[in-house]
């Protein structure tokens, strides 16, 4: 008989690329993670994967097996689904991944209000900078914001929100921006996580739309906004960050947003969420729920 919760260690490899990795999103040793898929192929009768010192590859089994396990799980956590199923309301547990900063300001407290709509549910709620896999990490919905690159995924659109260029006064008052050519040659500290921290289209007051590039590298790249906002509350640069993480330092004065006539491309928050056939009800229910929480707070 097929164990399920070596099928999903089975899955999790190959998603994850190496052992050590899926243990990591499992929250399973490397050890645990080797023993359950040796017994697999044992009770299987064949190899399944092929381990190198570089590399992690399947089998022509392999190849044959990992769709049908994929299958197997989704039928099973659909299955799952239907039997918590009951006149309380949802049950089960929903995971939640989100960046720290809208977490903290926006998901939480609409995950607390959920949760006293629906006390039968467990909620996980895991804040990171990084894009965690939904599949291998079993995540039900992650809330991204920016430019949308998983296509894999279903993506329901939650809001959208302005990006400002921001400088501490003090910094301003020995660099001052008056225009986009003293912009491009501030000091500028970026996000390691986008691909082009440094060149934007924006919009000038005449409704223009040029391409804007920083003439020269970053001082500070930093993997998070909220680190890019300390910088720049120390003084360090200016940062492009979201209009609702810098707007209360740049109404206690801390912070001053430079030409305000020009506008930088608005960026996207959505609810992202596997694309499987069956979409369980509390992924449905929580994201009407987020998207009706967003519009009605905004305000």
């Amino acid at each position: 008989m097929l164990n399920l919760q070596r099928l999903t260690i089975f899955v999790a490899v190959v998603k994850a690329g190496s052992f050590t990795a899926a243990a990591n999103a499992l929250g399973l040793t490397k050890a645990v993670v080797s023993f359950n898929i040796k017994q697999l192929e044992a009770e299987s009768g064949v190899s399944l994967l092929v381990r190198s010192t570089r590399r992690l590859s399947l089998t022509d089994a392999g190849e044959r097996f990992y769709p049908r396990c994929q299958h197997l799980l989704e039928e099973a956590q659909n299955l799952l689904d239907d039997v918590q199923r009951d006149h309380q309301g949802l049950s089960g547990v929903l995971r939640i991944t989100s960046t720290p900063e809208y977490g903290s300001q926006v998901v939480v407290p609409a995950l607390a209000a959920f949760s006293r709509e629906h006390p039968q549910l467990r909620i996980q709620h895991v804040s990171s900078s990084y894009h965690a896999d939904l599949i291998a990490e079993r995540f039900d919905v992650a809330i991204r914001l920016g430019q949308l690159a998983d296509s894999n995924h279903r993506a329901a659109p939650v809001d959208s929100f302005a990006i400002l260029p921001v400088a501490a006064p003090a910094y301003l008052a020995g660099h001052p921006i008056e225009n986009l050519a003293q912009l491009a040659q501030a000091t500028w500290l970026a996000h390691s996580r986008l691909a082009s921290p440094l060149s934007w289209q924006v919009t000038t007051p005449q409704r223009q739309a040029i391409l804007f590039d920083v003439e020269k590298p970053p001082n500070i790249v930093a993997d998070s906004a909220s680190a890019l906002l300390a910088f720049a509350l120390a003084g360090a640069g200016v940062a492009l960050l979201p209009e609702w993480l810098v707007r209360p330092a740049i109404a206690s004065g801390q912070l001053q947003a430079v030409l305000n006539q020009h506008q930088f491309p608005r960026q996207s928050i959505y609810a992202l969420y596997p694309n499987t056939r069956h979409v369980p009800e509390k992924v449905r229910v929580f994201i009407d729920f987020f998207q009706a929480w967003v519009a009605r707070t905004k305000n």
